[in-house]
C-alpha cells in the first residue's frame, strides 16, 4: 500500500494506491512434478534402530566389496532433536556394533551406572524393595538419548551413509499394483493454513528404494499405514503402550549421585493404574526423571502431567531438587508395552519395520534401545542380501524385496530371548488377577520363573487400551495439588522448555473425523499407485466436532483435553452454560505439539474392539505426519 499526500489550495486530499495480491493455487498432490532418486535403502528415521541399520550396511559394503547407497530420512531439524534425553543404555548391540567403540574419543557414553535399586513410594515415605534382576544388572550406561543418537548419526555419515535432517517421511510409495512399497515420499514444504502453495513452495521428494526400514518410533503414520495394509497385526495381539513424561534437571551439586539409578513404584498412582517413575543421576550434574502411565487407565479425570508434577511433591523429590536446582528440559512420548505377544509381522513387501516401529522394549528392564539396534542390525544385513543379490536380469524395478530372512533372524537371536523371558509380566495386569495380582505375578515371574512357563498370556479379547476406560459417571474426580513453582509448574510453562517451534500458517495438522469404515480396506490392492493405500472414507465437518465434544465432555468429562501432555486439545464452554457438559467446541493448539505419540496409541483415540462404541476417530496428526500418540486411544468412544 503506499500513501501519498497532495497539495491544494484550502485542504489536503489522501489518496491510496494498492498492489492486488497474487492468489495462491491450492495444492493438489497428484498433479505436481517430484524430484526422484533412485537408492538401495532408505530407512525413515535417524534414531538408534535407523543409524544402527545404516552403519551396519556400510560394514557389509567393506566387507563384502560390493557398494551400496543408503539414505536415512529425519524429520527433526538435527540428528538427535527429536529424542529425549536421559536413558539407561545396556550396550549389548552397540559392542556387537562397535567394538572398538570405547576407543574413539568423542562416545558419549561417559557415565557408567553405578548402584540401582527400587523403591516404593506411600504418599510422604519410600522405602527400598526388590528389584527385578534384569533391571538390577549392572555394566549400563546412563546416558543422555539424543547426545548418543547424533554420536552415531556422524558415524554414519563418515561411513558414507546419507542422512537428511528435516526430511520427514511423509507417505509410501507404492507399487503399480498396489501390492509392494517402492520407497518413500517426504513432505511438502512452502503450503500455507489453507494448504495453498506459498512462493517457498518446494514439493516432496520421491525416494524409490530396493528396501524401505521403517525406523519411526512407536506409533509412527508410515509404520501404522504399512501394518494396516498388508495386515501385519493380523494373528498377533493389539499394541499397548504407556505415555512417559520427562525432564531434565540441574541439581544441586551435594544431591547428585553420578550413575545412581532409581526406579519407583506406588503413589502418585493408585493400584488399579500401571505405572512407575525413575530418577536417572546422569554425567555433568544432570537429573533425568520422569513417569510412564499406563494408557489402559480406566480414571478418565486421571491427568498424566498432573501426576507427574504431583510426584515431584512427594519427600524423596523435594530433597533431590532442593537447594540449587534447575529444570532445563521437558517432554512426552509414547512407548510400546506390550511385548513379544504384541510384536506385529516385521516384514512387509519391499521393506520391514525395525527399533519401536515395532516395538521391542523390555518393560521389567526399562530398556529397548538395544533390542531396538539389534533389530536394525539385522535387518541391515537381510536388506544387504537382498540388494547384493539384485542383477539387472533377476528382478524389475517393480518387483517389491522379500525380507522375510529379517523375521526368522529375529526370532534365532537374543532379541526374542530377552523379550520371551518377560512376556507375562506386563500382559499380567490385564488378567482375572488384577492389578494387585499382576504385581505380585510379576515379581514372582521375573525374581523366580524368569518366563519359565508353559503358558503365555493372550489378549483373546483384542482389547485396547482406549476399551478399559470408564464413563465419568463411574469414576471419582481426581483433586491435584496447586502447583509449587519451580518444583512444580503449570502445562503450558513446561511446553515453553520443550524447544517446539510450529510456523503459525502452517497447514492445519490436527484433524478431528469419523470414519465411515473400520479397516475395510486393509489389504486390499490399489490400483491408483499415487495414492497407494486406499483412503479410507471419513467425514470431517462440524457436527463431527459437536458430536465428538457432546461424547468427550458429556460422558467422559473431556478427558482428551485432560491427557495430553502439551494441552493441544481444549473443551470451550459455550457462552452462559450452566453445566460442566454444554461444551461448545474443542479448540487445537497445534503450535504446542509435542509428537508424543499419545493420543493416537492410547486413551484418547482408538476404535475399540469388541465393545460397542461410536465409531468417531480423531486422527492427530502433525504436519510432518507424525501422529501425536496420545490421541489415538481415546477412551472415551473416539475411536
Amino acid at each position: 500500500m503506499i500513501l501519498r499526500w497532495r497539495s491544494r489550495p484550502t485542504r489536503f486530499v489522501r489518496t491510496l494506491y494498492s498492489t492486488p495480491r497474487r492468489s495462491r493455487e491450492l495444492f493438489d498432490p497428484n498433479n505436481v512434478e517430484r524430484p526422484t532418486d533412485d537408492v538401495d535403502v532408505c530407512i525413515v528415521g535417524a534414531g538408534p534402530a535407523g543409524l544402527s541399520a545404516a552403519i551396519r550396511l556400510k560394514q557389509l559394503e567393506q566387507e563384502r566389496g560390493r557398494e551400496i547407497r543408503v539414505v536415512v530420512l529425519e524429520k527433526g531439524a538435527e540428528v538427535g532433536s527429536h529424542i529425549l534425553s536421559g536413558a539407561v543404555l545396556e550396550p549389548r548391540a552397540l559392542n556387537e556394533l562397535l567394538p572398538n567403540w570405547k576407543d574413539r574419543s568423542d562416545h558419549p557414553l561417559t557415565q557408567p551406572t553405578t548402584s540401582t535399586q527400587m523403591r516404593w513410594f506411600t504418599k510422604n515415605r519410600s522405602f527400598r524393595i526388590p528389584e527385578p534382576p534384569q533391571m538390577a544388572k549392572l555394566g549400563t550406561y546412563v546416558i543422555s538419548l539424543s547426545r548418543v543418537t547424533a554420536w552415531l548419526g556422524s558415524i554414519a555419515e563418515e561411513m558414507g551413509v546419507e542422512v537428511y535432517p528435516g526430511f520427514a517421511g511423509a507417505s509410501l510409495v507404492y507399487s503399480n499394483d498396489g501390492t509392494g512399497i517402492l520407497g518413500v515420499r517426504t513432505n511438502e514444504v512452502g503450503l500455507d493454513r489453507q494448504g495453498r502453495m506459498k512462493d517457498s513452495f518446494e514439493p516432496g521428494m520421491e525416494f524409490r528404494a530396493r528396501v524401505t526400514l521403517l525406523a519411526e518410533g512407536a506409533h509412527g503414520s508410515l509404520s501404522k499405514e504399512a501394518i494396516r495394509r498388508f495386515k501385519l497385526r493380523q494373528g498377533r495381539d493389539p499394541q499397548t503402550y504407556g505415555l512417559g513424561l520427562k525432564e531434565v534437571w540441574r541439581v544441586d551439586p551435594s544431591k547428585h549421585e553420578p550413575g545412581k539409578v532409581v526406579h519407583i513404584m506406588g503413589w502418585p498412582l493408585d493400584l488399579h493404574t500401571y505405572g512407575g517413575g525413575w530418577a536417572y543421576h546422569m554425567a555433568d550434574g544432570l537429573v533425568t526423571l520422569g513417569l510412564v502411565i499406563g494408557l489402559d487407565y480406566s480414571n478418565p479425570y486421571l491427568s498424566p502431567y498432573r501426576e507427574f508434577q504431583r510426584m515431584k511433591h512427594h519427600p524423596y523429590f523435594r530433597d533431590l531438587l532442593s537447594g540449587n536446582a534447575t529444570r532445563i528440559a521437558y517432554g512426552a512420548r509414547v512407548l510400546n508395552e506390550g511385548g513379544l505377544q504384541s510384536i506385529p509381522k516385521l516384514n512387509f513387501p519391499g521393506g520391514a519395520l525395525i527399533g519401536c516401529s515395532a516395538g521391542f522394549v523390555n518393560v521389567p528392564k526399562i530398556k529397548g534401545t538395544h533390542n531396538a539396534m539389534k533389530s536394525g542390525m539385522l535387518a541391515a544385513e537381510a536388506a544387504f542380501d537382498v540388494v547384493a543379490s539384485q542383477t539387472s536380469e533377476s528382478s524389475s524395478e517393480d518387483e517389491p524385496a522379500d525380507m522375510s530372512a529379517y523375521e526368522t533372524a529375529l526370532r534365532n537371536s537374543w532379541v526374542y530371548e530377552d523379550l520371551y523371558e518377560v512376556r507375562n509380566v506386563r500382559p499380567s495386569f490385564n488378567t482375572p488377577l488384577g492389578a494387585i495380582g499382576g504385581i505380585l505375578y510379576s515379581g514372582i515371574d521375573t525374581l523366580l520363573l524368569r518366563g519359565r512357563t508353559p503358558w503365555t498370556f493372550r489378549n483373546k479379547l483384542g482389547k485396547s487400551d482406549a476399551a478399559h476406560t470408564k464413563r465419568a459417571s463411574e469414576c471419582k474426580p481426581i483433586e491435584y495439588p496447586p502447583f509449587e513453582p519451580p518444583l512444580s509448574t503449570d502445562i503450558l510453562t513446561s511446553v515453553a522448555l520443550t524447544g517446539t517451534n510450529h510456523a503459525e500458517d502452517q497447514p492445519v495438522h490436527l484433524r478431528v473425523r469419523k470414519y465411515l469404515t473400520e479397516g475395510e480396506d486393509a489389504g486390499a490392492e490399489g490400483d491408483k499407485p499415487q495414492k497407494g493405500l486406499a483412503i479410507e472414507r471419513f467425514v470431517e465437518n462440524a457436527d463431527v466436532r459437536r458430536e465428538h465434544v457432546r461424547l468427550n465432555v458429556g460422558e467422559y468429562a473431556g478427558l482428551l483435553g485432560r491427557g495430553c501432555p502439551a494441552q493441544v486439545y481444549e473443551y470451550v464452554e459455550a457462552e452462559g452454560a450452566e453445566t460442566a457438559t454444554q461444551v461448545e467446541n474443542v479448540e487445537l493448539h497445534p503450535l504446542q505439539v509435542l509428537r508424543c505419540q499419545g493420543a493416537d496409541a492410547g486413551h484418547y483415540l482408538d476404535r475399540p474392539r469388541g465393545r460397542r462404541r461410536p465409531q468417531i476417530h480423531y486422527n492427530v496428526v502433525c504436519s510432518d505426519q507424525c501422529t501425536c500418540e496420545v490421541a489415538r486411544s481415546i477412551h472415551c468412544s473416539i475411536i
